[in-house]
Order: structure tokens, then sequence, then C-alpha cells
């Protein structure tokens, strides 16, 4: 006869633990992101502003997709949610930063650097903040510009503006001084944006896998064909509205006495009350 504790207490016949791994395929969509940012930054650094934007735009269509082939395919994770954070760090909060400050942002001098760390200061509050609040967040809306949507303002202004034949040093239909500080404020409006308690409408009530009229599809048909038309001044008046319908919508809640903040509890750790007013 054997004792019932001989299995447990032999290392021949012990049960091994399964190794915890990583889930490839999300995960690779966040790190195409991350490439994304990355190749931004080192294109603004040669010079080719308008690649540098571009790369931006890639990252922020790779980012919105890694989420939801997670969830499609019951792939999500913690180490996934970290790494698309620190992700979005670098493509939407580092990137844009370094590429308004080297196309333009630089010859204010010090007012040039401080708006491209506030800015950059303010994705990362952003990010941070999202983390900490995801569970008390109306899912509905996004609490503060989202940081896909900042960088799209300033990288889009800089990809129109590159596209129109404007230069960095170059006069045009508006002098390089001036664009310059309509850069400084873009970068400044986004930033600030993003840590705001403005709500801005999320998309993700939005569900893929339900049936949609025909007329829907048409729609998105012409959607695209509209963007294909000149996609800098298309993508950025898009975003440009995106970026003040958030405002609108907290005019809106205020005139009908709503409460205008997202949040729908309050937070223990970090003691926010105060915020969600």
């Amino acid at each position: 006869m054997h004792d019932g504790n001989e299995s447990a207490e032999n290392p021949e016949v012990m049960v091994r633990k399964r190794r915890k791994g990583i889930y490839i395929l999300p995960n690779l969509f966040t790190l195409a992101a991350l490439f994304g940012g990355f190749y931004s930054v080192v294109m603004a650094m040669n010079g080719r502003f308008d690649q540098a934007a571009i790369g931006v735009f890639c990252a922020m269509v790779l980012d919105s997709l890694d989420g939801r082939v997670a969830r499609m395919t019951n792939t999500q994770s913690a180490f996934g949610e970290q790494m698309d954070s620190l992700s979005d760090m670098v493509s939407f909060g580092a990137a844009p930063a370094l590429i308004a400050y080297e196309w333009s942002l630089q010859g204010l001098g010090r007012w040039g650097w401080i708006a491209a760390f506030v800015y950059c200061a303010c994705a990362a509050l952003r990010l941070a903040r999202f983390n900490v609040n995801t569970s008390v967040v109306d899912k509905r809306y996004f609490q503060g510009l989202p940081s896909p949507a900042a960088a799209a303002l300033v990288a889009g202004f800089i990809w129109l503006m590159t596209e129109l034949g404007v230069h960095p040093g170059e006069d045009g239909w508006l002098t390089w001084s001036q664009i310059t500080w309509i850069m400084f404020a873009f970068t400044l409006y986004s930033g600030l944006t993003m840590v705001t308690n403005v709500p801005f409408y999320s998309f993700k009530d939005v569900q893929m896998k339900k049936s949609v009229p025909f007329a829907a599809i048409v729609l998105i048909a012409l959607g695209i064909a509209v963007i294909n038309i000149h996609p800098p001044s298309v993508l950025f008046g898009v975003f440009v509205l995106y970026g003040l319908s958030g405002y609108g919508v907290y005019a809106w809640r205020k005139a009908k006495g709503q409460h205008s903040s997202v949040i729908s509890t309050s937070t223990d750790e970090p003691d926010e009350r105060g915020l969600h007013k």
C-alpha cells in the first residue's frame, strides 16, 4: 500500500504547473503600433516630416485593432494592457511631441520645448488616469481627449502643411513665425485637453459582430472614398471636429443640467473626488 501523499512529495510524479505565456496575436499589433511611433521619431530626425506624421496615423490604426483582436479572440491579459499603455506613451506621447519640436517648436526657444514637454507630460498623466479609472468610467465616453486623437491633431497639422508645400523656415501663404505659433497652440490644446474631464465619445458601444443596414456599408464606402480625395486635409479636419466635439457634449450636458463628468463613482486610490465635478 502506498501513502496517498507520496505522489505529492515525490518530484518524479509531481504535476508540473503550466507556464504562463504571452498571447502573440494582440501583442503583435501592439508592437507594430510601437514601431510606428519609433519610425515617426526616426523620420522626424531625418527631416521626413510627412513620413513621420504617417507613422503616427499608422500607429493609431494598429492601436485601435489590438484591443478588439484581444476581445474577439479572448486573449486579453494584464501583460497586454500594460504593453498597450507603454506603446501608447511612445507613439502618442513622446513621438508627437518630438516631431512637433523638430518641425517648428525649436524655433521658439524655451517656449517650444515647454510646449512639447507639456504635451508629453499630459499624455503620460492621461494614460495613467485611464488605467486607474477603467472600472469607473462610462464606457461610452473617454475622460478627456484620447491620446491617439491628440497625436492626430499634432501630426495631422504637420502632415497637412507638408503636403501644402510648407517647409521649415520658409514663408508661404502664412509666415513661418505664424505657422510656428499655430503649432504651439495645437500642441498645448491637444495636451491640456487630454487631462480635462471633458467627455469624448468612445465608439465602444458600436458592436462589430451585429448586422447593420445595407446603407451603413454604403456610407463606409463613401467615407473611404472621401478620405482618399486628400488624406491629410480630410483626416486633419475629422480630428479637429472630434477634438472640439467633447466641449460641445460638455456644454450640452451643462445646459441640460446633467452631470458633466463621465466618472460614475469615486476611486479610493488615487483620490480624485475633487476632479470629477
